[in-house]
């Protein structure tokens, strides 16, 4: 019996973990340093937050795109 187990598949399923990798870490620095200015000047807390929210909005769009790339080169 041979040891190795032959692979099967899509090599692009590796792509959509890698997709998600960089998008959560951008998501974690965003959040918190929104957070940690909020904490340093309360007073920008609104401009803060929507400043957070359009760049969340962007780095969601990269993700999409990251992950629905492989759809369309994998013809």
């Amino acid at each position: 019996m041979d040891m190795l187990a032959e692979v099967t598949g899509s090599v692009s399923t590796i792509g959509y973990g890698l997709a998600a990798i960089g998008p959560g870490v951008g998501l974690g620095i965003v959040i918190g340093k929104t957070i940690e200015g909020t904490a340093r000047q309360p007073e920008m807390a609104g401009a803060l937050r929507g400043n957070m929210f359009l760049g969340i909005a962007l780095i969601e769009a990269l993700a999409l795109i990251g992950i629905a790339t492989p759809f369309f080169l994998n013809q």
